[in-house]
């Protein structure tokens, strides 16, 4: 018998229906020979790159926002969604740890993306030739060092890719795009120059939701992330991650945000090294929930590579 302990309904994450029910997408193929995988963006974003590296059998499907990302996968126009929800420079992804709980979906997987930005250009165009260049504004802020060495005027967009499919329906040789090489190939534009971001440790981390859970066995490189509301006492925090360190459980992430526009309602988003089938995590879970008026398990899914590797050198 499974020891993952009971967690009680809360009222603002326990109804996992989604909520999303129009959806914009970019280009849909009618009969694909594979399963579809959404991302948001245009197509040559940094999340299609992902899709394409962590689900090569998947076929990518570009949404406008994240809320049609959501619900392509809700209502099986996909069956997996590649949603980014940190930045090693930028930090969280905002609106995604409010969706994330009333999505009705599971995480089931997660991906590491190295950010690697290129200044692409139309045909012809020269280095010494450009004025201005285009991305989106955390794009931007990650390749300040070029654009201040070649004096260019940014110019701000709604995405990577976006922006390098403006620079090519313009056909002018004096404005360049800041986006992954992979847009370069899509809108058939010439790679400048390579690898122009300010930091080469850069990287994005992607989770992979689906509609139903998919949780591998218990073991040792597992992750388990949930939310959790405390209720309103005294050391009430204290008190509800008390038992993961008397069961030695090691909690990688503990994030707060407020919800409902409340200031004193904040919810907290966690992720811990193990599977709630494992003794020690049941029994810290089952103390959280003691002493929270609302908890709500996200997914359980393998850990990535790139994180064990990381681990292993910090």
């Amino acid at each position: 018998m499974s020891s993952q302990p009971r967690t009680r309904a809360p009222s603002s994450v326990a109804s996992r229906k989604c909520r999303y029910s129009v959806r914009r997408v970019f280009a849909v193929d009618p009969n694909p020979a594979s399963p579809r995988i959404a991302y948001q963006g245009e197509p040559g974003a940094n999340s299609h790159v992902a899709c394409e590296q962590a689900r090569p059998n998947y076929v990518p499907l570009a949404c406008a926002t994240f809320e049609d990302t959501f619900a392509a996968v809700s209502d099986s126009t996909a069956e997996l969604a590649m949603i980014p929800i940190e930045n090693s420079t930028a930090g969280r992804v905002a609106d995604i740890h409010f969706l994330l709980p009333t999505s009705g979906l599971h995480i089931v997987g997660e991906h590491f993306l190295p950010i690697h930005f290129g200044l692409l250009g139309v045909s012809g165009a020269r280095i010494e030739g450009l004025r201005s260049v285009r991305s989106h504004i955390h794009a931007l802020s990650q390749c300040r060092k070029i654009i201040r060495d070649l004096g260019l005027r940014p110019i701000v967009s709604g995405d990577t890719a976006g922006s390098a499919r403006e620079v090519a329906e313009t056909g002018d040789p004096t404005q360049a795009s800041l986006a992954p090489a992979l847009a370069a190939k899509i809108y058939g534009l010439e790679v400048l120059e390579r690898d122009v971001e300010d930091e080469p440790h850069n990287a994005t981390r992607f989770v992979v939701l689906a509609r139903e859970e998919l949780r591998p066995p218990p073991g040792p490189q597992v992750v388990t992330s949930f939310v959790f509301r405390v209720r309103n006492l005294p050391a009430a925090l204290y008190k509800a991650l008390g038992g993961f360190a008397t069961n030695a459980v090691n909690m990688t992430k503990l994030e707060s945000y407020m919800v409902g526009g409340a200031f004193t309602a904040t919810q907290f988003y966690a992720e811990v090294d193990g599977h709630p089938d494992d003794p020690p995590l049941a029994r810290a879970l089952e103390e959280l929930a003691f002493f929270s008026r609302e908890l709500l398990v996200l997914g359980v899914y393998p850990a990535s590579p790139f994180r064990v590797e990381s681990d292993r050198f910090s």
